[in-house]
């Protein structure tokens, strides 16, 4: 059997600004103090370094917590990890099936009905067709979207397009699962359901990482923990340790801003 490998090799992720000619937003750029640090590359040219030297080697049962403030890089590395973004330096590996849930919904068509777009998301994840007709039920249940699913998409609320894009993304177990932080997935009675199904999947992959501020959720799930900071790694080891360090710094850093 083989080895479900995800390894960052000191991976960098720059994402240029081009024409930024107001004064005033030069200003704000080079004065940023969350997200990844800004410089100048030419006259009109700037550079977001959203990652840099992030390595990390992930192998069959490691669950990775990110932990970080807004803008320090969680959502980027996810989205390398996946490959949506290609790291500017540095190397990725990835052994085994990789899902994210990152960005809910997108690949819906709005003119095609819930059941057609069940079969589209399922071959965008990999399933044969064969595979995602015999996970048709299954999915149309966990939706409660009843006759909805036979009226195009377009017609749907926001949360019920969530609904249909998440029962999809987890019909099937990942090697590699990406969970972010940031999911809505309808009502309270729903968001029980979803929670639910995302901790069983977690368990089942052979590596998950997951983003989260749940300090609870992040214990009960993960061995592992890296704090990031501004596009650098400033922390990792056991996820109780990595917790604790990082709700002292961030409650250090409240006290002062508070003082200030």
């Amino acid at each position: 059997m083989s080895m479900t490998i995800l390894d960052l090799d000191n991976v960098s992720v720059r994402i240029p600004i081009y024409d930024v000619g107001s004064m005033s937003i030069r200003r704000d750029l080079m004065h940023l103090t969350t997200g990844g640090r800004v410089c100048q590359e030419a006259s009109k040219v700037y550079v977001v370094e959203a990652l840099s030297e992030v390595s990390l080697s992930l192998r069959s049962g490691d669950r990775l917590a990110i932990v970080g403030r807004n803008g320090s890089g969680k959502s980027t590395i996810l989205r390398l990890m996946a490959g949506i973004y290609q790291p500017s330096a540095g190397r990725v590996q990835r052994v085994g099936r990789v899902s994210s849930l990152l960005d809910m919904g997108c690949g819906l068509s709005n003119e095609a009905s819930g059941y057609r777009n069940m079969i589209t998301l399922g071959l965008m994840l990999g399933l044969s067709y064969r595979d995602i007709r015999k996970r048709t039920d299954e999915i149309a249940d966990f939706t409660e979207l009843g006759q909805y699913l036979d009226m195009p998409v377009r017609t749907y609320s926001s949360g019920m397009r969530l609904r249909l894009a998440f029962a999809v993304a987890t019909c099937v177990t990942p090697d590699i699962l990406l969970l972010d932080e940031v999911i809505g997935v309808g009502d309270q009675h729903f968001m029980v359901k979803a929670q639910q199904r995302l901790m069983a999947m977690a368990s089942r992959a052979a590596i998950c990482v997951i983003t989260a501020h749940w300090a609870e959720v992040l214990m009960d799930i993960c061995n592992r923990g890296l704090t990031l900071e501004k596009g650098r790694v400033v922390d990792e080891g056991p996820i109780a340790a990595v917790v604790e360090r990082y709700g002292r710094s961030a409650a250090a850093s409240e006290d002062r801003h508070a003082a200030a």
